[in-house]
């Protein structure tokens, strides 16, 4: 495999399927977009347009069951994860899954558990803000520990609007937990407990849906991070992280591109949405994780870490639910994702 293209399997094919199939045709090295799986077939070949020697399937299982596909992307809702996860697994090939791993722990938990019975890992969770320039650099300088340890952090994560049918629960599943894999990435610690309050409600927010948010996260080693969670702000997206440290202070996601000065006006560009935002990253990420699975691995966030962010998901579900301090539950760390 080492001396070939890897020949990859895309599952899914909504809009981050669609954008990860040209990703893998226009911009990423060493790879060949083989098959897309979709159960809407139509998707699946609009997505697979354009692109030379790329079947279509009706099921998605079918992509990973083939023996022409190396390794797989997978891009499905969260609730069809695991069987396809598995399946992958016991054909012993690599996968990037978007997140979530699966949508709750349990369910987390029996990937882990299947991982570690074929002695390798193999899944590759897509948390793509761990590939930011900014957030790398960010990474560096905390392992470093050049200003000291890390005390507190201050986060925010905007969105301009909701699609239809956005709940309180998905504000925390499917926005929120990138911050909690963040803070568990730069800190190198587990989430002990989360606190999820509520602030005025903004006029922005669509009937039902309590906007913005105040998340607070305690680590293991007693680190705080509030984080800031408004998904209907209006004007952009928009996510910072400062670490506030003993010897100084550290912020990435500022603004985006130049930030320019002239007369009576100061000011830079907000982008539109995540995938402007996260282009390079998520690039970079695709990469990597060709380059690794090409070996046979993975280089990114592990299953092991989509447990984890499934685990502090929900007891921030449960801090929403009952508006309280809420701990963390979850397994010891296996030895088998101590090592890189």
């Amino acid at each position: 495999m080492t001396e070939q293209d890897l020949r990859v399997g895309l599952v899914g094919a909504g809009k981050m399927g669609a954008d990860h199939a040209r990703r893998l045709h226009e911009r990423v090295s060493n790879a060949k977009l083989v098959a897309i799986g979709d159960p809407d077939l139509d998707r699946a070949k609009r997505a697979a347009s354009g692109i030379e020697g790329c079947r279509t399937h009706g099921d998605p299982a079918e992509v990973i069951s083939t023996s022409d596909v190396d390794a797989v992307v997978l891009a499905t809702p969260g609730a069809t994860h695991e069987p396809l996860l598995l399946a992958a697994i016991e054909r012993g090939i690599p996968v990037l899954c978007e997140k979530p791993l699966t949508p709750d722990s349990k369910s987390a938990l029996r990937v882990v558990e299947a991982e570690q019975a074929a002695g390798r890992r193999l899944v590759q969770v897509g948390f793509m803000r761990r590939f930011d320039p900014e957030y790398r650099e960010l990474k560096r300088l905390l392992d470093a520990g050049d200003f000291g340890r890390a005390l507190l952090m201050h986060c925010a994560h905007r969105n301009p609007s909701t699609p239809p049918g956005f709940t309180d629960e998905m504000m925390v599943f499917d926005s929120a937990v990138h911050e909690f894999d963040t803070t568990r990435w730069l800190l190198d610690e587990e989430i002990a407990a989360i606190t999820v309050r509520h602030p005025r409600r903004s006029a922005t927010a669509p009937e039902g849906l309590r906007d913005p948010k105040l998340i607070t996260i305690e680590s293991t080693g007693g680190v705080v991070v509030d984080v800031e969670l408004f998904v209907n702000c209006g004007f952009g997206y928009q996510v910072r992280c400062e670490a506030v440290c003993e010897r100084g202070t550290a912020l990435v996601g500022g603004s985006a591109g130049m930030f320019s000065h002239t007369e009576g006006r100061w000011g830079g560009d907000v982008t539109k949405d995540f995938r402007d935002r996260f282009m390079q990253a998520f690039d970079l990420e695709f990469q990597r994780w060709v380059h690794a699975a090409r070996g046979g691995g993975i280089d990114g966030a592990s299953a092991w870490d989509g447990y984890a962010a499934a685990a502090v998901c929900e007891a921030g579900l449960a801090a929403l639910a009952d508006d309280c301090r809420t701990e963390v539950d979850m397994i010891a760390k296996p030895d088998f994702y101590s090592t890189s």
